[in-house]
């Protein structure tokens, strides 16, 4: 029989090793939570460590991923080929897969990123929502598996973890199982220094499913556990535990959390817990008890795969699993965009996105949009049926006035695989979702942000809701592509460069305001080199016009004019930064030209001077917006027309 205690001081002793070793990390959570690990994979758990990458495996989130050495621990004792003994000897070190913190692993069971507080059980609400959406589409026989976090009060203090435990009680997330490592210890000290609330009542209040066990108490929480997967609710298993149990000298105090280890902390272990084996060495017998709970998922991946070969949607699964584009992709993209090349009225780009994603859905079915209580401003929802608690088949997920776990739940969705997520908000909120953003961009993740009211054209609303310096501050985050399209036709172009790119998130911000249709004809995606030329001048280039978004109408207006006093002005659409910056230095310097050069957005000029010389000029803000009309407070900001060939006539001459 199975001994989980001894598999639990494996997981402690693996743990408080590789710490010792790398002369730093977090004991606390792993020493604190070995039990209930161990209970989990010994008795529970549906993992097959042979092939990591099994759809159907069960998800596993370490939520406070300070604690990393319980999960590196884990997936060494149960045989996960990349996190071997002299990985856990590297912990903390340069190129280790067992990172500070958890990072996104997948073949070496590191299912997603986790370190700021909050994020992962926002990750795993939406791993959950993969879980469902996809049992709903081919049924439980390929989709049928749960979503597990461990999880301390920092996660539950950080505001996205209430967001978290709402939406996930209100949409009946059965499948979905916190396990809180409730030590009542944080890094200041004891909880209640700050809190007093009755934490299992929030979830109960959320109409979650609630157990509260002794966390040390084996028979406790495997009872436990199985009552969570009996209930069709969310469940929160509130184990109580003491943090760095086995070391006498910080066990229930403040220092458990990550004080500094000493060679006497490990001796003295070793002792209260009668484990009198040496550094990294784990007795055969007990690695016996691993393997053995490991059969379980194996021999249920190998039951998966005799009826995935006999599932009559095979084809489609794999292609949804594999994130890969239908093979007409090509011609429904061409199709798409030149429906918005054909309508020449000006509109704006936030509703060309939503008549590009209603277009999407029969093609793409794959494609879920979360969207934050802004169905009809965003206009995202059409032809579209809502996931709920009824009916996990929708494809649009209500996520209420809840940014901060939308962003994240379409980390854990795209994590998951088998779903392409679009977020889909005011671009306002955008700080909001930064964290769940910069999450996406570290993790190579394809997800798509969808923002509306890009700018002071939102109007009347008044600068609280004017983003004027939010495009500068993410087209500074690594690895996210920030568009910024000038019409209908860019705007296709945008999403489809979007859903092409797997390595990494994308950006769209998009306008409340009419866009005039400055592309006509459509033939290759130009907005997939970044920037192009859009209009050249007939000859040698007197001045360049770069502009983004609905201001390159207004550089379109203000080259005709110049043209008509005889000045050969070229405009140039740089919807996307990133991807110009990519292009070789031939390319950029053909479409940049070496006339002089106007700048023209309306945000702030922060990182324009990529692209400016000093000798050129910048038209656009210089400080927040203000209350009223779009076309009121584009003249009083001097984001006109008028202005360009001001300064055009200022730059000519001089």
């Amino acid at each position: 029989m199975t001994d989980i205690h001894s598999m639990a001081n494996a997981i402690r002793f693996t743990a408080l090793d590789a710490i010792l070793n790398a002369g730093e990390g977090h004991q606390g959570v792993p020493l604190g939570m070995a039990e209930i690990a161990a209970t989990l994979y010994a008795r529970h758990l549906k993992v097959d460590p042979k092939d990591p990458l099994w759809p159907d495996r069960d998800r596993v989130i370490l939520s406070n991923g300070h604690g990393s050495m319980l999960l590196y621990a884990l997936l060494h004792l149960a045989g996960y080929a990349h996190v071997t003994t002299d990985a856990l000897k590297s912990f903390r070190r340069l190129g280790s897969v067992c990172a500070g913190h958890p990072e996104i692993e997948q073949a070496a069971g590191i299912e997603i990123t986790t370190g700021l507080l909050g994020q992962g059980v926002a990750c795993a609400v939406g791993m959950a929502v993969a879980e469902a959406r996809l049992a709903g589409r081919f049924g439980s026989g390929l989709v049928d598996h749960r979503t597990w976090a461990f999880v301390g009060d920092g996660c539950l203090q950080e505001g996205v973890g209430q967001e978290a435990i709402s939406l996930a009680g209100h949409l009946r997330l059965g499948k979905l199982t916190f396990l809180w490592d409730d030590n009542h210890i944080t890094d200041d000290g004891d909880t209640a220094l700050s809190i007093s609330e009755d934490v299992p009542a929030r979830f109960r209040a959320a109409n979650w499913h609630v157990t509260e066990v002794d966390g040390h108490d084996i028979e406790a929480i495997s009872a436990a556990m199985a009552a969570a997967m009996a209930d069709p609710r969310p469940s929160l298993i509130a184990c109580r535990t003491t943090i760095a149990r086995g070391i006498p000298r910080l066990e229930g105090q403040r220092g458990g959390h990550s004080a500094p280890l000493t060679s006497e902390d490990a001796i003295a272990a070793r002792g209260v817990m009668h484990w009198p084996h040496a550094p990294f060495d784990i007795p055969d017998s007990i690695r016996a008890d691993w393997d053995t709970a490991m059969r379980r998922g194996t021999v249920a991946r190998a039951d998966w795969t005799s009826r995935l070969a006999q599932h009559s949607d095979v084809v489609e699964f794999q292609r949804w699993v594999a994130g890969a584009l239908p093979s007409d992709w090509d011609q429904t993209q061409t199709r798409i965009a030149q429906d918005q090349a054909a309508n020449t009225a000006a509109r704006p780009t936030i509703t060309t996105s939503g008549e590009v994603c209603a277009a999407l859905s029969a093609p793409l079915p794959e494609l879920t949009v979360l969207c934050a209580d802004l169905e009809a401003p965003t206009n995202h929802k059409r032809g579209r049926i809502a996931f709920n608690a009824d009916d996990h088949s929708g494809s649009y997920v209500h996520c209420g006035v809840r940014e901060h776990l939308m962003g994240s739940m379409c980390d854990g969705i795209a994590a998951h695989g088998g779903l392409r997520p679009v977020n889909v908000t005011y671009l306002a909120f955008a700080d909001y979702e930064r964290p769940a953003m910069r999450m996406a961009a570290l993790m190579g993740l394809p997800a798509l942000f969808v923002f509306s009211h890009d700018g002071i054209g939102v109007g009347s609303n008044g600068p609280t809701h004017q983003p004027v310096e939010v495009l500068a501050s993410f087209r500074a985050m690594p690895n996210m592509r920030v568009f910024r399209p000038a019409d209908a036709v860019e705007t296709a172009e945008a999403w489809d460069i979007a859903l092409r790119t797997t390595g990494g998130p994308s950006l769209l911000a998009l306008s409340k305001q009419p866009a005039r249709q400055v592309r006509g004809a459509v033939g290759q995606n130009l907005s997939a080199r970044g920037a192009y030329v859009l209009h050249e001048a007939d000859g040698a280039r007197d001045l360049t016009l770069l502009a983004t978004g609905t201001e390159v109408g207004l550089a379109v207006e203000a080259c005709a004019a110049l043209g008509a006093r005889g000045v050969k002005a070229a405009v140039v659409s740089m919807p996307c930064w990133e991807l110009f910056n990519a292009e070789d230095r031939a390319y950029r310097d053909a479409v940049l030209g070496t006339a002089r050069r106007i700048g023209i957005e309306a945000a702030m000029d922060f990182g324009w001077d990529r692209w400016l010389r000093p000798q050129d000029c910048f038209i656009g803000m210089s400080g927040y917006g203000a209350s009223d009309r779009s076309e009121t407070l584009y003249a009083h900001f001097g984001i006109s027309v008028e202005r360009i060939l001001q300064v055009a006539d200022r730059l000519l001459a001089g």
